[in-house]
């Protein structure tokens, strides 16, 4: 049993000391890795004078969420990884966190994601406790701004898993890939869940694991940050992973979701955020379709079974888009 946790930092000096007391004291043995993205603040001293145990590599630059995650994952997968977990930042983790994750990935050799529940850092309020994603092509988390009243406390299969609290098969990286730098921030683990849906893999929910996260906690000192990439993401999402009969069946949805994007963009005075996201969109479109053709040409479930786990109702109102 070889397990990593990976854990992408770029100034994240505010919360990081307490997120690795959190995974310090875990209750199953495991390694701790923290990749930072070219941080200017106390970070780099916090772990070399405070946390000696924790394997650090500095990146020269921001990579985001995607490209300093599959920095660590890399390493992880060198060292003979068995699995993967990825922690935020900003988060803490409950001493059984990890243990309960890995507990639920070893049910069932066909799950290759098991993804907790990630509350606020109030301990009160729902941040996530899965992935949905819409016909329109809007991903979101499950239950958010929700109370926890015990209301998803049941061990379930979901459609995707939050890249901030949850534990990944190491082969499964080795058979779909790594996390897409594209996507930089935001949606790419909504990619890698769809991806591991189509490639025949099972996620999981496991509600004993628990984690508290302060949202917001990097995004939030980013400026425009945010709805650039959800809007260059949403479409990167739909465009590279959903199967061709979905594609065009749930087109009209997806069409009149872009618009109301486009006009929210206006209203708020963003429209240049926005061409600047569909601008990259364009850049990267062909290297997209490239990828569409791999993954799609690989697919092992049917169009149905995509279909039935997609979600089909009116979904919350999500910024940005």
């Amino acid at each position: 049993m070889n397990i990593f946790v990976v854990i992408p930092n770029w100034n994240g000096s505010e919360f990081l000391s307490e997120c690795l007391d959190s995974l310090k004291n875990q209750t199953i043995k495991h390694k701790i890795i923290v990749v930072d993205n070219g941080s200017v603040d106390k970070s780099i001293e916090i772990i070399e004078n405070d946390f000696k145990e924790v394997i650090l590599i500095k990146n020269d630059k921001n990579l985001g969420f995607a490209g300093g995650v599959n920095t660590g994952i890399k390493y992880a997968l060198h060292n003979n990884a068995d699995s993967i977990a990825l922690f935020n930042n900003d988060a803490i983790a409950d001493k059984d966190w990890l243990k309960n994750l890995h507990n639920s990935l070893e049910k069932d050799e066909n799950i290759g994601i098991v993804t907790c529940k990630f509350l606020r850092s109030d301990k009160k309020y729902i941040d996530s406790t899965g992935d949905f994603y819409s016909v329109n092509g809007i991903p979101f988390p499950r239950g958010r701004n929700q109370i926890d009243i015990q209301q998803f406390d049941k061990d379930l299969s979901v459609f995707g898993a939050s890249g901030g609290a949850s534990i990944y098969r190491a082969s499964l990286f080795e058979e779909i890939g790594l996390f897409d730098k594209r996507f930089f921030a935001y949606y790419e683990d909504v990619d890698i869940s769809f991806r591991t849906q189509l490639a025949g893999w099972k996620i999981a929910y496991e509600p004993k694991a628990v984690a508290y996260h302060h949202i917001g906690g990097t995004s939030s000192k980013m400026g425009n940050f945010t709805r650039y990439h959800s809007v260059k993401n949403f479409l990167i999402l739909y465009t590279k992973d959903m199967p061709a009969q979905l594609y065009w069946k749930y087109l009209p949805f997806f069409t009149y979701q872009f618009i109301r994007t486009t006009a929210r963009s206006i209203v708020d005075g963003k429209p240049h955020v926005w061409l600047k996201s569909v601008v990259m969109f364009i850049f990267y479109l062909p290297n997209i379709l490239v990828d569409r053709h791999k993954i799609q040409k690989s697919r092992k479930v049917s169009v149905d079974y995509i279909e039935d786990i997609l979600y089909k109702s009116k979904p919350p109102k999500i910024p940005n888009l």
